[in-house]
């Protein structure tokens, strides 16, 4: 391969103030990471250390190999949704390494409203799930709950992707043999007793975890027969007389490592499909792309500089470099994983929709992953591109892109516009992980565009009705559209909504990248069938 050649330069003015700019975005990432990873109030986590109980992050951590990573899913979803609710919507998703063998972790924050399901937490422990199953992860499942938050219940309770679907899924992924354990470690009542109750093996902790379908509240009202805790649905009694659980631990700790223990015994692990080479460092330090991002959204980002602070060895095999050139396509390595790269360096033509479909059809063949750096406006307009067929060439990309069935990834480095959204591998198309950087943002259009178009279409009724006005009026009627679409299109949007899987920082996209390509070189093959191409 060939080393990319860096033209930047680090003394310069522009350098400098992008890279101050850019350094403030990071600071305000890792303040709301810190914001998440607190938890509830200190009075609500005071009250679950009191009953004995490890708090949810530590019991993630214990149950982790010691020193490994942990890859946070959705850490932001829910952010500034819920009063009183910190991000990450009352649940800690993610992906570690369990006695060696990669699993999916879901684990409850009984700290923040008793751990109880908005419908973001359905939405976010729904998303955990579907990656776990196209993966072949084990499941870990780590319960303290209230249940459902019953003021939020048409975001919960009705529609596929809400709270139902978390059984579904279990029951498909327990259908593939996929494995699932539940560690009942709090209250798991009403519709939740079905979690541990769907799973493979089930650990409950005495006098700590209890399981029912209706608590003893629910049995007296309705029964009239009056039963404690512990008698209903507690530890000794699921494991010695329903049968329900498998397990049954003597504290937090244990329950840990009894779970590990079942881990320890799912088997063989699956091995890559490719063997990856040693990883390199990059030949150029990646903290300079704080200083190659633009600050200005007008202002394009010089994406080759990216992609070379980004490969292994600043290695990168270009795919028809002549060809198309506002789409940079080819082969490089991320931690010894090879890859192949599609990055906008330029609004989308007939030629560069076209070398990605070329470009991607080839990554299928030799079953290479796919990555996506989107920083695109769209695609051209106007009447030359349109008679040369830019619908068609665009269609030719989204079909290449969509029925490729090799392991895709998507991280929206810049803005990521309309068509060009969807075509950059955008979220519809279902990657196996979407990333955004804090400069990222996506919208139907980019605020300017969207209140120019506005304004005209507003223009032209006045001028059906014999009115006009003034710039300062065209100004006043901009300005809130423009706002709206700046507050929609932000990263931090999309990670409260889960429409991204989390927002990561350029210096972590490396590692980030290189645990999801190893976690999905492990999974089998699917072969690719290509939906028509018109011509």
């Amino acid at each position: 391969m060939t080393k990319m050649k860096s033209l930047l330069d680090a003394g310069s003015e522009e350098f400098r103030a992008n890279d101050a700019f850019y350094r403030a975005k990071v600071a305000e990432l890792q303040s709301l990471r810190r914001l998440q990873r607190v938890g509830g109030p200190e009075s609500a986590r005071k009250r679950h250390v009191d009953k004995g109980k490890l708090l949810p992050r530590e019991r993630v951590e214990r149950l982790l190999d010691p020193g490994t990573p942990f890859l946070e899913l959705a850490e932001l979803a829910g952010l500034n949704k819920y009063e009183g609710v910190p991000p990450g919507a009352s649940i800690i998703t993610g992906i570690g390494l369990i006695e060696g063998r990669y699993c999916m972790i879901i684990a409850n924050d009984a700290t923040v409203k008793g751990g109880t399901y908005f419908g973001m937490t359905c939405k976010k422990h729904v998303r955990a799930q579907r990656i776990a199953w196209a993966n072949r992860l084990p499941v870990i499942t780590l319960v303290d709950s209230g249940g459902a938050f019953l003021p939020d219940q048409e975001n919960i309770f009705p529609d596929e992707g809400q709270f139902g679907s978390i059984f579904y899924q279990q029951i498909g992924m327990s259908g593939e043999g996929v494995p699932q354990i539940a560690v009942v470690m709090g209250p798991c009542t009403a519709g939740g007793a079905y979690i541990p109750a769907l799973c493979d093996e089930a650990v409950i902790v005495r006098g700590q975890g209890f399981m029912y379908l209706g608590g003893p509240e629910l049995t007296f009202a309705a029964t009239g027969e009056r039963v404690d805790n512990e008698t209903l649905g507690g530890g000794k009694m699921h494991c010695s007389v329903s049968g329900v659980t498998d397990h049954l631990a003597e504290n937090d700790a244990h329950a840990l490592a009894i779970t590990r223990n079942i881990v320890k015994h799912l088997g063989e692990k699956p091995q890559p499909r490719k063997t990856p080479l040693a990883p390199q460092p990059p030949a150029y330090p990646v903290e300079e792309i704080y200083g190659i991002v633009s600050r200005d959204a007008k202002v394009p980002t010089d994406n080759r500089e990216i992609v070379a602070r980004l490969l292994d060895g600043s290695e990168f095999h270009e795919f028809k470099p002549l060809y198309g050139d506002t789409l940079m396509t080819g082969w490089g390595r991320i931690h010894g994983h090879e890859v192949g790269v599609l990055a906008n360096t330029g609004v989308l033509f007939v030629e560069s929709a076209l070398k990605a479909a070329h470009f991607i059809s080839l990554c299928v063949q030799r079953d290479i992953p796919l990555v996506f750096l989107a920083d695109v406006s769209g695609f051209m307009v106007g009447r030359d591109v349109e008679q040369a067929g830019i619908a068609k060439a665009g269609a030719k990309m989204i079909t290449a892109m969509s029925s490729a069935k090799v392991p895709k990834f998507t991280v929206i480095t810049g803005g990521s516009y309309g068509a060009g959204y969807l075509a950059m591998l955008g979220r519809p198309f279902r990657p196996d992980a979407t990333f955004a950087w804090p400069t990222g943002r996506a919208a139907i259009m980019g605020p300017e565009q969207v209140a120019s178009v506005l304004a005209q279409v507003r223009a032209q009724i006045n001028e059906r009705e014999g009115k006009s006005w003034t710039r300062e009026e065209e100004e006043a009627f901009k300005a809130p559209i423009r706002k709206e679409y700046e507050d929609f299109q932000g990263a931090y949007n999309f990670a409260s909504n889960l429409w991204i899987d989390s927002v990561i920082e350029p210096c972590e996209t490396r590692d980030v990248l290189a645990m999801m390509l190893d976690i999905t070189s492990r999974r089998p093959k699917v072969e690719t069938h290509f939906g028509v191409f018109r011509m």
